[in-house]
């Protein structure tokens, strides 16, 4: 039995320790390669640190294009992080303590939303940026984020409100309390992990994003930090120890909100599994 159990406790760390090579390996050698030189790129492959220099990086915080895609995307992820939040907590309200009729159908067509791929809908969306003149925007870009960013926070979120007691709103309404009120102090507080962990994903959602991005905001002031690490790459020579310092420090606010959010995004995941 002992034995059985430790060889079990072998298998699990040595299959979490492959993980970790697949998932840390990339990043190490990213940061590496940030912090070589152009020239060592190309004449000697080595995946350990070698002519270490910080060239790179000082020419990213120099750079008008890295500094304006980099406060355009935390701009644009903050802010749609904050709006979508709202907009899926009162869908996800809706959808799962409120009674009407098309309430399941209009379950399904979120999920629907949820699920189709964004290679689809640029186009549509595109034309509808340039008919209410939203494109070359950053308006424009938060308004279409959030159409996949919403279904994305009422999906996560419905799992959440299915498993709060029905009685705990219907206990406020009693005691004269509004819907407004019963859920601002009564549901939100009891769902905080969910919507801390709904916040990181709709935000890493936003910071990642690139299609509509790329395709809608042509204008170099409104660009995203991704589009401004794909306008690095030339037709003569592609600068790779300075898209590696951009991807790198790209990487940081994400990396910094898991983190510091694991614990309740864990917690969210395992509170907010959606039932059948």
């Amino acid at each position: 039995m002992i034995k059985e159990k430790k060889s079990f406790v072998i298998t699990k760390y040595s299959f979490v320790a492959v993980i970790l090579v697949f998932v840390v390996f990339p990043l190490y050698y990213m940061i590496t390669m940030s912090f070589r030189t152009q020239s060592s790129l190309y004449s000697k492959l080595s995946y350990l640190p070698v002519d270490i220099q910080s060239k790179n990086y000082i020419r990213a915080f120099h750079s008008t294009q890295f500094l304006r895609g980099l406060t355009n995307s935390l701009l644009i992820g903050v802010v749609t992080t904050l709006v979508a939040l709202v907009f899926s907590i009162m869908a996800a309200y809706s959808l799962t303590i409120l009674r009407y009729r098309g309430r399941d159908t209009l379950g399904r067509l979120m999920v629907i939303a949820f699920l189709t791929p964004g290679a689809l809908l640029f186009i549509p969306l595109a034309a509808l940026a340039s008919t209410f003149h939203l494109s070359n925007s950053i308006k424009g870009l938060m308004a279409i984020y959030l159409s996949f960013t919403v279904p994305l926070g009422t999906y996560l979120l419905i799992g959440f409100f299915k498993n709060l007691v029905g009685e705990l709103e219907e206990a406020a309404r009693i005691d004269g309390a509004t819907r407004l009120q019963a859920l601002w102090f009564i549901l939100l507080p009891l769902i905080a992990p969910g919507l801390v962990s709904v916040g990181i994903l709709t935000f890493t959602a936003a910071w990642n994003e690139l299609l509509y991005s790329l395709v809608i905001n042509v204008s170099p002031e409104v660009r995203t930090l991704p589009v401004a690490i794909l306008n690095l790459q030339a037709a003569d020579e592609t600068p790779l120890g300075l898209i590696m310092a951009y991807s790198s420090l790209a990487a940081i606010p994400v990396m910094f909100l898991y983190f510091f959010g694991q614990r309740f995004i864990v917690e969210g995941l395992q509170t907010g599994a959606v039932k059948g």
